[in-house]
């Protein structure tokens, strides 16, 4: 110890003094080899394992003051590193020379290295890092709540992405950095500490981007109730209810507002789009990394990097993905069902077919549609686009199906109805440079089973009506048929769907037939 200390001295003016327990640690191991070498094979003539013994009394000594040190110990500083350090090598060096000497005894050594209570030095070390990791991860964790509140999700800065993102990127690769540079023979072993804390920082700022945003169900409305046709001239009829109508207002009410804020503009949820998008591909640009800093560490093996599953990102990537999914349904339904209600819910086919057909729900879809290819990014544009398409498709059929008294249709108004979806169709196909056709055929195909319905002659309609409702339902013919429930699984065989047809049918049977099967209201 005293040598020690005044070694400690002589090296106190140099860039990097050694820490006392580091130069002692370096003097026993010294001494112990001397020992060894020197006296052991005097000694052995009266002892079989000179060296062990000695080993052992010195291994005692010096643990004594290592394990005041680690009980004093609180964070990772490069000395306390360095002494551990020091440390672990002097035990593996005094239980070496222990091992050696007693190679011929009874027990191999046990009995020696039993005198040996073990350091823990590498524990040590272990638990500083685990603190340093958690630390880090906390603070992380901190940035994230604080920056995540001053967002603004602006599509001006950053080319299309938040500012946050790029922020937190840069602070996961200097913590990795940082986690590289720690004096330390363990990086392989805790990486996935590391790594794990990462992971759920990044999830958590997945979660903090889509939250608030909505999904598919925010926007949908809540549909009316079941109403017949009133027959007579559907312009004055529907013209009249137009003016002083009470459902507009009450179903815009309905509509989309999320949590109480409809402050989220299309283009703000394109950058929270772009923004998971960019964090998606950096993630891998960011495991690349952490395989070339192993590869530079000097405490890893071949093994560490080869299997590289403890290397990668498990809850962050797969959180991107589905934020992007709920994110791009969320915009789809909100332009559809809540931006352009007053177009496509309040005014499509309100009173006159020929004065309130598709084309101002196309015209206002067109802009959307323009303002999200120029914000998004390419790899998700396609994704989004196909979503709007089927939320306005959803919104067709619904219109169609659910639109309440304010809407009738005669057969004579199938072709309409049949060319105006038709170029909703060409609205994204765009002559061939928007979605492709076999992706609208795909999501038009329930349009298209229903549509050939309101061109069927009612009395076909009833008959098939009724056979399907009591094949679905049971029942006699003689008795009262069953109100089949909404499914919103729209299709010809849904006995749901073919009541719908009926209740917006514009003649005289199908008002009958209802206000006698199951007295249905003219009106809401």
């Amino acid at each position: 110890m005293e040598k020690a200390d005044s070694s400690r001295r002589a090296s106190k003016n140099q860039p990097n003094p050694l820490p006392v327990l580091a130069i002692l640690a370096k003097d026993v191991g010294e001494l112990a080899v001397k020992e060894k070498q020197m006296f052991s094979p005097i000694l052995k003539r009266w002892h079989p394992f000179a060296a062990g013994v000695a080993v052992a009394t010195l291994h005692v000594c010096y643990g004594n003051e290592i394990k005041q040190f680690i009980s004093g110990i609180t964070e990772l500083t490069p000395d306390a590193v360095q002494v551990l350090r020091a440390a672990d090598k002097l035990e593996k060096d005094l239980v070496q020379i222990a091992v050696e000497d007693s190679v011929d005894s009874d027990d191999g050594g046990k009995a020696i290295i039993r005198e040996m209570p073990p350091f823990e030095a590498e524990a040590a070390i272990a638990n500083l890092v685990k603190m340093w990791i958690k630390t880090r991860v906390d603070r992380l964790k901190e940035w994230v709540d604080r920056n995540m509140q001053q967002e603004v999700w602006s599509p001006i800065d950053n080319e299309g992405y938040a500012p946050s993102a790029v922020e937190v990127l840069r602070i996961f690769d200097e913590t990795l950095e940082a986690y590289f540079q720690l004096p330390i023979l363990m990086h392989p072993a805790l990486l996935p500490d590391l790594i794990a804390g990462i992971d759920r920082c990044l999830q958590y700022y997945v979660a903090k981007a889509k939250s608030g945003c909505g999904s598919r169900g925010t926007f949908i409305p809540t549909l009316p109730s079941l109403t017949r046709c009133a027959i007579g001239s559907k312009f004055q009829g529907f013209g009249k209810k137009k003016e002083k109508s009470p459902t507009p207002p009450k179903r815009n009410s309905q509509v989309g507002t999320v949590n109480g804020d409809n402050s989220f503009g299309v283009q703000q949820h394109c950058v929270r789009i772009n923004t998971l998008q960019r964090i998606r591909s950096e993630l891998e640009v960011l495991e690349k990394r952490i395989v070339t800093h192993l590869r530079n560490s000097e405490s890893a093996h071949v093994e560490d990097f080869s299997n590289g599953l403890e290397k990668k990102f498990e809850l962050s990537p797969p959180a991107c993905v589905e934020g992007i999914q709920q994110l791009c349904e969320a915009v789809s339904y909100k332009i559809i069902f809540h931006d352009l209600s007053n177009v496509l819910w309040d005014g499509l086919y309100v009173g006159e077919l020929s004065s309130s057909r598709i084309d101002p729900f196309i015209e206002e879809l067109e802009r959307n549609l323009l303002i999200i290819s120029n914000t998004v990014h390419e790899r998700v544009r396609t994704r989004i686009i196909t979503d709007i398409m089927r939320a306005s498709f959803d919104g067709f059929l619904l219109v169609l199906l659910a639109g309440g008294p304010s809407r009738a249709f005669s057969r004579q108004d199938s072709q309409i109805i049949e060319d105006d979806f038709k170029a909703l169709k060409d609205l994204f196909w765009a002559n061939g440079d928007g979605l492709p056709s076999e992706l609208i055929d795909k999501f038009s195909t329930t349009v298209r089973a229903v549509l050939p319905l309101f061109r069927t002659d009612t009395e076909s309609l009833i008959e098939r009506y009724r056979r399907v409702t009591l094949e679905t339902y049971g029942g006699s013919t003689r008795s009262k048929l069953p109100l089949p429930p909404t499914s919103g699984q729209w299709s010809p065989t849904d006995p749901n769907t073919l009541l719908r047809v009926l209740c917006s049918r514009n003649d005289e049977a199908a008002s009958k037939f209802l206000k006698k099967t199951y007295n249905l209201p003219k009106k809401l």
